[in-house]
């Protein structure tokens, strides 16, 4: 059994790598604002369906594969809120941020590439921001991080500093639930175990 990121996020990358799984990566490519409008939770979980999906539904993926498509979002007053893109808008974010709490949500999508069949679930995570200064927000926004992430914030780099602290798994907070991917393999009927590269 082997596992396709459908992600180019380095993060989940490493993270899958560092537990055991070496995944073939393709991206999606999909078009990310045709699910406008719906809750940070229901947003999150409904992009790493069209994510998976799109390709599990491509004629290169092994059939023997599971897809995994994932995206985040970070929920702040009731708003999603995704990769910023620009330094404005990071800078923006920030100082809404500051002192405050906000949920980052990630959805998860699996699929068998074999028949189709899906799981779709969706983890939260709390996450408790430092009350930076502006000189703090606008140096970390001039290294680039920030700017293409969700949440215009890390906790595996430059930005870690500037979390104090989380509630729930961090693992979901770099962009994948490790324990919640387990369930999802075991839902499909796989073992999360021979998704390992030297299995035991």
């Amino acid at each position: 059994m082997r596992l396709v990121l459908a992600s180019a996020s380095p993060a989940r990358l490493e993270t899958l790598r560092r537990a055991g799984i070496e995944p073939q990566v393709i991206v999606s490519g999909v078009d990310e604002s045709q699910l406008d409008g719906l809750a940070p939770y229901d947003l999150a979980g409904g992009l790493a369906e069209l994510k998976a999906l799109a390709v599990a539904d491509r004629g290169d993926v092994p059939r023997d594969a599971l897809v995994l498509g994932c995206d985040s979002v970070l929920e702040l007053d009731g708003e999603a809120l995704g990769k910023p893109g620009t330094p404005e808008v990071a800078v923006r974010r920030w100082q809404a941020m500051r002192g405050r709490s906000g949920v980052l949500h990630s959805g998860h999508c699996l699929v068998r590439a074999s028949d189709g069949v899906r799981e779709v679930a969706t983890a939260s995570t709390t996450v408790h921001f430092a009350d930076v200064g502006d000189d703090e927000i606008e140096a970390y926004v001039a290294t680039g991080e920030p700017l293409h992430v969700a949440g215009a914030f890390t906790i595996d780099g430059y930005g870690g500093a500037f979390v104090t602290g989380i509630e729930g798994d961090h693992h979901n907070v770099v962009g994948v639930s490790l324990p919640l991917v387990r369930v999802l393999v075991q839902r499909l009927g796989g073992r999360w175990t021979d998704l390992w590269r030297n299995p035991a």
